[in-house]
């Protein structure tokens, strides 16, 4: 969940010392999937990963997010998130979901500094689980934006974000000056009823000349419109000199389908999955013109 008036920014205290090893997570459920794409598991893994998730079987995780995607006012739809975040990590991982280490390794693979020394924008950062990859990856330069109040006291605990903000992507701005973070990401929450594909410019202004944005959406039937809708806004800023495509990735097997009709479509080598897209682009050095026009 994400999305960033002013007003309501509440930046909270950086976490305390852990005396946890890096990148582990003090309190709450491991966080999904290693790293790496799926073909690279060892047959049985998602099942086993489901069986190590207890209380809550597929057809109820599946019952709940159906619920989520009804909400079309904006504080219920953040009242429910608030409600998700203390099952949130035992949900996904029952949906074997991929994003989070596949689009750190998409950045990963594209990044042409250190990964120590960068700054980088976790935009809808949840509970955390793009930092406990990003981590992984020696990025350790880590800031947050959530809308959801509850997701980001969870993330606090992971003692790995230097900065956590409550933000609504949307409706507000993200909390940065202009070209501030060597790259930024936002992953799980483009897709219909939560981010606007409209708030795309947003992230690319909080980035530096040369830094890197990685996006992810679904590809899933009930979110084609607004995949269709954000792929227009993404050529456009391309066309327009704002930033140069890096690579666009479909991942086939995404997530477990959230819903039993996805579910009874999906075909192929990947049943009851649904895919999803990772799309990397690096932002231009922009002219005045360029400015106003995003």
């Amino acid at each position: 969940m994400g999305e960033g008036a002013i007003a309501s920014l509440q930046l909270l205290p950086s976490p305390p010392p852990s005396d946890h090893s890096p990148g582990s997570v003090p309190e709450g459920p491991p966080a999904p999937a290693p790293e790496g794409p799926s073909s690279t598991r060892p047959a049985g893994w998602a099942q086993k990963r489901k069986m190590a998730s207890p209380g809550r079987s597929l057809s109820e995780v599946q019952d709940r997010i159906g619920t989520s995607h009804s909400i079309t006012d904006l504080s219920q739809r953040i009242h429910f998130y608030d409600h998700w975040a203390a099952d949130y990590d035992q949900d996904v991982a029952i949906l074997d979901y991929q994003a989070p280490c596949l689009a750190v390794d998409c950045l990963a693979s594209a990044f042409l500094s250190s990964p120590q020394e960068a700054l980088l924008l976790d935009v809808a950062c949840g509970t955390g689980l793009v930092a406990v990859a990003l981590q992984k990856r020696g990025f350790c330069n880590l800031h947050g934006v959530d809308g959801s109040k509850s997701m980001l006291e969870l993330a606090e605990r992971r003692g790995l974000y230097q900065q956590l903000s409550l933000c609504i992507l949307g409706p507000e701005p993200l909390p940065a000056p202009s070209d501030h973070y060597d790259a930024v990401m936002i992953v799980g929450a483009l897709s219909d009823g939560q981010v606007p594909y409209s708030a795309v410019s947003e992230l690319l202004r909080v980035t530096k000349p040369g830094g890197l944005v990685c996006l992810t959406t679904r590809a899933n039937p009930s979110n084609l419109h607004y995949k269709e809708a954000l792929e227009a806004e993404l050529a456009r800023l391309e066309q327009a000199g704002h930033w140069k495509r890096v690579q666009v990735r479909t991942v086939d097997q995404w997530e477990q389908a959230t819903s039993k009709q996805e579910a009874a479509d999906s075909s192929g080598s990947n049943p009851g999955f649904i895919s999803g897209v990772i799309y990397l682009f690096r932002k231009q050095e922009a002219t005045p013109a360029q400015v106003m026009e995003v």
